[in-house]
C-alpha cells in the first residue's frame, strides 16, 4: 500500500508541474468534443468523493461498491473552464489529502476486506481500488499532455 499511497499523493504535484508548462491560452480548448485541460483537472476532483465512498463500501462490508456516473454529469455540468487551474488543483489536493490520510490509517484487518466493483464485476481490496484510481489519474495526466501537444 505505501507505493500506491505515494503514487496517489504525487498526482497533484504532477498536475502542477504539467499545467505550469502548458500555454495558458490553450487550457480551455477542447479537441473532438473531449474535455479541456482544465476539465481534466476538475474531473480528478469530481471523482475523489466516489473513491472515498468506495473505500467506505469496502470497509463497511458492502457486497458491491457504489456505481460511478458513467455519463460524468458532474464534470460535464461543472463549467470547469470558468475556473482557474489553481482553484481546480487546490480543490483536488484538498480532497485527495483526505483520502491519503484515510489510507495511511487503515488497520491491517481492513486491508483484506473486499467489495465487488460494479462495472468490472471483480472483488477489490482497498489496494486494488486505489491502484485503479492511480491508473485513472495517469490516464488524465496523459490526456493533458496529448492536448497540450496538439495545440502547440
Amino acid at each position: 500500500m505505501p507505493s500506491i499511497i505515494e503514487r496517489l499523493d504525487g498526482t497533484s504535484v504532477r498536475v502542477r508541474q504539467k499545467i505550469e508548462r502548458i500555454d495558458p491560452s490553450i487550457v480551455t480548448l477542447q479537441l473532438d468534443g473531449k474535455w479541456s485541460v482544465l476539465e481534466q483537472i476538475g474531473h480528478l476532483g469530481d471523482l475523489e468523493p466516489l473513491w472515498s465512498g468506495r473505500l467506505d463500501d469496502i470497509l463497511n462490508g458492502e457486497n458491491m461498491m457504489r456505481a460511478a456516473d458513467l455519463r460524468n454529469s458532474l464534470t460535464n455540468d461543472a463549467n470547469h473552464n470558468s475556473r482557474s487551474w489553481q482553484d481546480l488543483l487546490e480543490r483536488f489536493e484538498s480532497l485527495r489529502n483526505i483520502t491519503i490520510h484515510r489510507l495511511q490509517n487503515l488497520k491491517e484487518e481492513d486491508t483484506f476486506k473486499t467489495s465487488l466493483h460494479p462495472r468490472l464485476k471483480t472483488p477489490m481490496r482497498a489496494q486494488d481500488l486505489f491502484t485503479f484510481v492511480a491508473e485513472h489519474d495517469d490516464h488524465h495526466l496523459a490526456t493533458m499532455t496529448a492536448l497540450a501537444n496538439k495545440f502547440k
